[in-house]
Formats: C-alpha cells, sequence, structure tokens
C-alpha cells in the first residue's frame, strides 16, 4: 500500500510542494532567555511539578509525498517530582519501517552561579526499543536533570500521506505555547475533527496553537486523558489529481474491508490451532450458545496468558500464540472467535478501544483509534455477548468494564458487513450490605456484616482479593478507619459466576467521641461509600461511571443496656433533579433495636461535566445523611 501509493502521487502530479514556515515565537534549539532558567514556577498552575514551556509541531511533505514532522519540545521543572518528565519515550510505527525516526537531538540546560550551561544526551544513550513486530519506541534520559532545570528535544518523524499525526494541545502537565504548523499539497484533502474549547493564540489556515493550556489532572469517573484533551485530529479523505479522484479510509465501511485484507488481522481469523478438534468436539456437544460460549471462553482463558500488549493486530500470529500460550489481546480473543464459528456459534471479531486508550469517534473512521479486538455473540435483536478472554476475571455473559459506554466495531466479512456498536451495560448491578450488630456499654461496636456482590462489583471484588492479598482487601474493606477491626472474613461462590460473591465479616469498632453519658455511631460501613468522590467545586472531564450501581445497605444495632436514643437521623427521600439518582434513607426504632436502611439507585452512568453542579449538590447532602451520627445517652 505504501509503494502504491506514492507511485500514485507521483504518476499523476508533476510539481514538488515546498514547505512554509511561520514566524515562530518560540525559540532555536540551544536558545534560551534568562528569565524561563529563573522562573520557579508556572503562572497559571502554581502547583504544577513542571511546565512545557512550548511544543511546536511542523508539518511538511517532500517530493516524493512522504508526509515529515519536525517537532521541538522544551520542558521546565520545578520540583523533585517534575524530574518524571526527563524520562521520554517516542512510539512510532518503525517496526513495518511505514515511519522513521531521525534528527534526534537533547539536553539538559541548567543555571550555574548565574551561567547557562548546557549538556547534551549522549547519542549513545538514545536507543530504540521494541513494543511488537510494528511499533518502537525511541527511549532516552537526560543528565543532570533537578529543580530549576530545561530539557529540550526535538527529532523528525517521516511517514506516510495518510498518517498525519494528530496534535495534542494538552498534557499530563501544563503547557505555555504549543503550536501544530502545516504546508499541505493542493492534491491532498484532510479532515479535521477539533476537540479545543478556549481561544487560540493563532489560527490561521496553516497554524494552530494554543497558550496556557491547564494540564490534564487525573478526576473521579474520568474516561482517559485522550478523551478530555484539547486537540486536532487529522485524517486524510482524498488525493485529486488531473483526471483522477481518489478517496481513502473515509468510511467505516472501507476501514473494515481494508482490515480484512490486512494479513495480521484479517488473515488470521480462521487459522487453524493445534489440537482444536478436541475442544469443538466438546463444545459441539453442548446444547446451548451461552453453554458452548461458556466452556469455550473459559477453555482459551485458561490455556492462554495475555503478554500486556493490546494492538488491533496480531504480533506472532493466532496459531503461533496457541503454540506458545501467550498472546497480544487480539490473537487471544481471535482465537476465541474462530473455536466459536467452528461450533456453529454466530460471532465476530470486534475492534474496540479500552477506556485507557480513549473513546472511539464514529465520525473519524480509522483504524487506528482500536487497540484491542474482541468477540461479538448476538443473541437476539436486542441482547449481545461481548467476550474478553484476557482478564481472568471476565465471564462472557458480562460486558468487560474497561468497554462500557464506549463504540465497537465488528467485523463480519463473509457477508460484508461492518458495523459500529455502543456498547453499554443498562442493567443495574447491585450491592448488598447486611449489618448485625451490638452496642456496648464500653463504647464498642462488635458484629457481623454480609456483603453480597452482584457482576461488576464481584468481579472487583474477586481481582482485588487475588492481587493483593487478604490483608490488604481487609485493609480495603477497613476504608481506612483505624477504629475498625476484622477479626475475620469468609467467601463464598468464589468459583460460581452465576451467583453472587459473598463475604462474611465479624468486626468490632471503637466509637470515637464516646463518653461515659453519650455514645455516638454511623451506620455507614462496608459500603465503599465513606468519602465523596466529588469534593471540588468544579469539574473539567465528563463524569462516567462505567454502569448504573444499584446500593442496598441494612444494618440492625441492638441498643446497649441503660442507654436511650437522644438524636437520630430522619427518614428521608432524596433525588437528583431529572431523578437519575435516588437516594432514601429509613432509620427506626424497634423493640430495643435500631434499623437502618439506606437505598441508593442509578438510572445512568455518563454525566455532562456541564451539569456537575447538581451532581456536586446532590453527592453533598447524600454523603451527609450517609455519615449522619446517631446519639445514644445513658439513662
Amino acid at each position: 500500500m505504501n509503494k502504491l501509493f506514492t507511485f500514485f502521487i507521483l504518476c499523476f502530479v508533476g510539481t514538488s510542494v515546498n514547505a512554509q514556515t511561520a514566524t515562530p515565537i518560540t525559540q532555536a534549539f540551544g536558545k534560551i532567555n534568562k528569565e524561563d532558567m529563573e522562573t520557579t514556577s508556572c503562572d497559571f498552575e502554581k502547583d504544577a511539578n513542571a511546565e512545557v514551556l512550548f511544543d511546536k509541531g511542523s508539518v511538511y511533505f517532500t517530493p516524493q509525498y512522504e508526509l515529515v514532522l519536525d517537532r521541538h519540545v522544551r520542558i521546565k521543572i520545578f520540583n523533585e517530582k517534575g524530574k518524571d518528565e526527563a524520562n521520554i519515550r517516542i512510539m512510532y510505527y518503525g517496526g513495518n519501517r511505514s515511519e522513521y525516526v531521525s534528527n534526534v537531538q537533547a539536553e539538559t540546560i541548567n543555571l550555574n552561579n548565574g551561567a547557562i550551561e548546557m549538556t547534551k544526551v549522549d547519542k549513545k544513550q538514545i536507543y530504540t526499543q521494541k513494543v511488537d513486530k510494528i511499533r518502537n519506541e525511541l527511549v532516552f534520559s537526560f543528565p543532570d536533570v533537578k529543580p530549576g532545570s530545561v530539557i529540550e528535544y526535538k527529532y523528525s518523524v517521516t511517514t506516510h500521506a495518510w498518517n498525519f499525526p494528530d496534535w495534542y494541545f494538552q498534557a499530563r502537565i501544563p503547557t505555555r505555547y504549543s503550536e501544530i504548523s502545516s504546508s499541505i499539497p493542493s492534491i491532498l484533502s484532510y479532515k479535521n475533527l477539533v476537540m479545543v474549547n478556549q481561544p487560540y493564540a493563532k489560527n490561521t489556515d496553516e497554524i494552530k496553537a494554543l497558550a496556557n493550556v491547564p494540564s490534564v489532572n487525573e478526576e473521579p469517573y474520568m474516561s482517559s486523558r485522550k478523551d478530555n484533551s484539547e486537540r486536532i485530529l487529522y485524517e486524510l479523505q482524498a488525493v485529486t489529481a488531473p483526471g483522477v479522484y481518489a478517496t481513502f479510509s473515509d468510511t467505516w465501511l472501507k476501514v473494515g474491508q481494508e482490515l480484512c485484507d490486512y494479513q495480521d488481522f484479517g488473515g488470521q481469523i480462521k487459522r487453524k490451532l493445534t489440537g482444536e478438534d478436541d475442544i469443538i468436539n466438546k463444545a459441539r456437544a453442548l446444547s446451548s450458545v451461552a453453554e458452548k460460549a461458556a466452556y469455550i471462553f473459559d477453555e482459551v482463558k485458561r490455556t492462554m496468558k495475555w503478554d500486556g500488549l493490546d494492538e488491533f493486530y496480531t504480533n506472532d500470529g493466532t496459531s503461533e500464540a496457541w503454540n506458545k500460550k501467550t498472546g497480544n489481546s487480539t490473537e487471544i480473543n481471535l482465537m476465541v472467535n474462530h473455536l466459536l464459528q467452528k461450533t456453529g456459534v454466530t460471532s465476530y471479531p470486534m475492534l474496540v478501544s479500552t477506556r485507557k486508550n480513549g473513546k472511539i469517534n464514529p465520525a473519524y473512521p480509522n483504524s487506528y483509534q482500536f487497540n484491542r479486538t474482541v468477540v461479538y455473540i448476538p443473541v437476539d435483536s436486542v441482547n449481545y455477548y461481548i467476550l474478553d478472554a484476557t482478564n481472568k476475571y471476565n465471564v462472557y455473559n458480562q460486558l468487560p468494564g474497561e468497554l462500557l459506554n464506549g463504540f465497537g466495531f465488528f467485523i463480519d466479512k463473509d457477508h460484508e458487513r461492518y458495523e459500529l456498536k455502543f456498547l453499554q451495560n443498562t442493567q443495574p448491578v447491585r450491592q448488598v450490605v447486611l449489618i448485625n450488630a451490638e452496642i456496648k456499654a464500653d463504647g464498642k461496636l462488635t458484629g457481623t456484616a454480609q456483603l453480597n456482590s452482584f457482576g461488576y462489583h464481584r468481579l472487583n471484588a474477586l481481582q482485588r482479593y487475588n492481587t493483593d492479598g487478604e490483608q490488604k482487601f481487609i485493609e480495603y474493606l477497613r476504608d481506612n478507619d483505624n477504629n475498625l477491626k476484622i477479626s475475620g472474613i469468609k467467601f463464598g461462590n468464589m468459583e460460581v459466576d452465576t451467583l453472587p460473591l459473598t463475604q462474611t465479616v465479624d468486626f468490632n469498632q471503637s466509637l470515637t467521641g464516646s463518653d461515659e453519658n453519650y455514645i455516638y455511631f454511623t451506620a455507614n460501613l462496608f459500603t465503599s461509600l465513606r468519602s465523596n468522590p466529588f469534593l471540588s467545586e468544579k469539574r473539567l472531564t465528563d463524569i462516567d461511571f462505567g454502569y448504573r450501581n444499584n446500593y442496598s445497605i441494612n444494618g440492625v444495632y441492638k441498643l446497649p443496656a441503660g442507654y436511650k436514643i437522644d438524636a437520630m437521623p430522619k427518614s428521608v427521600n432524596m433525588s437528583m433533579p431529572d431523578n437519575s439518582i435516588t437516594f432514601r434513607r429509613i432509620v427506626a426504632e424497634q423493640n430495643g433495636m435500631i434499623v437502618v436502611r439506606y437505598a441508593i439507585n442509578y438510572q445512568k452512568s455518563v454525566y455532562f461535566k456541564e451539569n456537575y453542579g447538581e451532581l456536586h449538590e446532590f453527592f453533598k447532602k447524600m454523603y451527609e445523611m450517609l455519615n449522619e451520627q446517631i446519639v445514644l445517652k445513658k439513662s
């Protein structure tokens, strides 16, 4: 494809294009103002550990219509934590020679007794690291970096015209100035997808720039940084020459067709696996699609180890990966799809993007948005299964949590169907807490709690327990409460996917603040709802819970002899203005017992940042009610 594209261009166009340059407001490599050396903080984000002074990219085309990106980055280090920015990794598609990096320069700049000193990175310390057979990373670290240092590097990437680099103005640290300039031949037509909210510092046909761009900080329940960054995406739409007009992957149909022709994806869909007949025959003996899906899914999970790599293509190929029992995400899930199809189950490979990688933009058709392949099984016109065997805790009949509220692109090669499907879990996911406890006259609370975790709550608890171990899991249940002690924990239904995971906990708690006349306690225990995640007054990103939560918390507390209730929270119902979240609290005294019930129901899982004010206020009130104290007085 690479050679054909270049040949096509040269055949129909006889003129070359000269790169255009704009008057820079940045500085040349090795030239720096003393003011930048002396600055100690970012003007517009005072607590930043480091700041991008400028990030400048310039795109031009060679006479052979290769695309070249020249990039120059300069970063100021403010403190010890900022030194992490001195470790650079530049990813590019070098394994298949689709791209190559050249003209690499890097140096550390320090101020020593008022004089500017520059220490170049030794070229022997700049090396290439293989990620997979297509991706490489250029890796290096800066020497002599300390608070006050400035580091800068520049490089060139040569690639193909259809691979115009996306430009992210925003980073994990603040950026004082970011600019992308381009000189595009008239024969090439690109579509720009612009996600920019703040005013441009420069805005012409050839130059786009932003100044004083804040960092993209992690906020509770945000999706990826990529989803929430100021950016411009580019896509080649067409090549126009005298008498010729050619379009490229400007539709999802074309993306699907190209993937099916791609040897590292389409060529792997039906590859035979060593010893597959035994698995296939056992699966065929099962009666239902669900049983076959569960069996094959578990067989592949048991057999294969995920190597941690996410790609939309295969690395070794499915047959070789099966023999090695190790593979990337696409290899493992193409195996699942192949075995399912061999048993007669209607299934398709589906390309997806994980939560960390960012959401698929339907208006931007290309395969490079995806980073994983899973398996799509349509059950009927409404229901379907999504199988991802990379995570040992996934189950066949539950959508993988890191794919929720994003698009998947399924490939039906035989019928030329290539369609996007929005992946969501519409059913509420339950967490039930049952507490039976006794309040002692000496200010102690002792009892038993049973936690019943369904769906994603079950998966999350199992994964946490098996990864961290029992002691750390107990610390998680205690939720930083030093007065809460757990003396024993028992698990039930750990091996049965269809039943909730039960956790039976024996506990005791010292009720702080209690004295000889009063006892104070709250009934909000073992709920994961102790601390409000939305304390900030402002929100910069959308909120994505992933799925609808349904919490049911029930507690029965026996009163100590000689005490009576002095203050008890009132029963209350509360909801969001659009009724998308409801909160109910019932508190009552019955036969020397205090009975407390909380019910929290979510009707949707995504909230836009524009509506954060309502959500912030609701959560503030809800957590106040969850943590409101009950007061007992000695009679």
